[in-house]
């Protein structure tokens, strides 16, 4: 007979083959990803979106146009860094961290050229998002300025750099997944 915890998840690992499960109770590992997460300007919420990302098995980027602030910016040494939006495919999230920058409409107009799976600016959704005049005046055509999402993540309630990043990450696992976030199931 078999007791205890361990002897019960033995009992559980044994009779249930759904993989997920197995992979939520560590009885295997999860399968690998292509995923690619490219925050744009380092930003206390890029470095938070970027450690967490790389924690769901992202692969971190960070696009900052300033190599001074990449610098200052105290990302894990296993981000990658660039300073121009390098390609992107449709396996790659980008989420804008900083609408105040006078870089947003260039680097959005340059991730809007590549067919990435998700693009998205940070920002209250009470106030017009600067990225769509900023797209206009590049002449992006309102069509691709409609692939931009803003606001980005779950509406939890963030304030904080490491909620933010959190609420974000919830987004776009969920979009990935198909699911539609929040307590619906």
């Amino acid at each position: 007979m078999t007791t205890g915890r361990r002897g019960r998840l033995a009992v559980m690992a044994a009779s249930d083959h759904d993989p997920a499960c197995d992979v939520a109770h560590g009885f295997s590992e999860a399968p690998p990803t292509e995923r690619t997460l490219v925050a744009v300007f380092a930003s206390p919420v890029a470095a938070h979106l970027l450690s967490y990302g790389a924690d769901l098995r992202f692969r971190a980027v960070l696009v900052e146009p300033d190599p001074r602030r990449a610098t200052e910016a105290g990302l894990d040494p296993a981000v990658e860094v660039v300073t121009s939006m390098p390609k992107l495919d449709t396996d790659t999230d980008v989420v804008v961290t900083d609408h105040h920058r006078d870089e947003l409409g260039e680097v959005l107009r340059d991730a809007l050229l590549h067919p990435a799976r998700w693009i998205g600016v940070m920002g209250n959704p009470r106030h017009p998002g600067p990225h769509i005049e900023a797209l206009a005046a590049l002449g992006v055509p309102a069509s691709e300025v409609e692939r931009v999402h803003r606001p980005v993540g779950l509406n939890i309630g963030s304030r904080t750099p490491p909620e933010i990043a959190i609420a974000t990450l919830a987004g776009l696992l969920a979009d990935r997944n198909g699911r539609p976030g929040g307590f619906e199931f």
